[in-house]
């Protein structure tokens, strides 16, 4: 079992939903588990975040034997009227840390949210 790294105290600028969106964006068949340890959550705070983000629209998934895929909805407009016609895809631009930072290929991992470049 992966152990949850300690909480932080004081505020953030990312909320939690965002941390689990951006950690699937960077891997669609991240396991729960994974996700939890990356965002220093519980397993059962992922499932919730998940839960949320899947009924409101912005994420689903399709079972593959043990595992399951994400797929998240890259033009889906956010929530807040602060960010009114803000979509996923730029959200996730600023926090997704580009295949391209990683192994140095054109058309990273948000080249297929942005429309742009291959998908992977």
């Amino acid at each position: 079992m992966v152990e949850v790294p300690g909480s932080h105290t004081g505020w953030t600028f990312i909320t939690n939903h965002a941390r689990v969106l951006a950690a699937i964006a960077d891997n669609p068949n991240i396991r729960i588990r994974d996700i939890a340890a990356h965002c220093r959550l519980t397993e059962r705070a992922v499932q919730r975040i998940i839960s949320d983000l899947e009924q409101d629209g912005y994420l689903s998934h399709t079972r593959e034997g043990r595992a399951n895929t994400y797929r998240i909805e890259p033009d889906k407009v956010l929530r807040h009227p602060a960010e009114a016609g803000l979509t996923v895809a730029a959200l996730l631009s600023l926090l997704v840390r580009d295949e391209t930072d990683r192994i140095g290929e054109p058309g990273g991992r948000l080249a297929h949210l942005a429309g742009t470049g291959h998908p992977n």
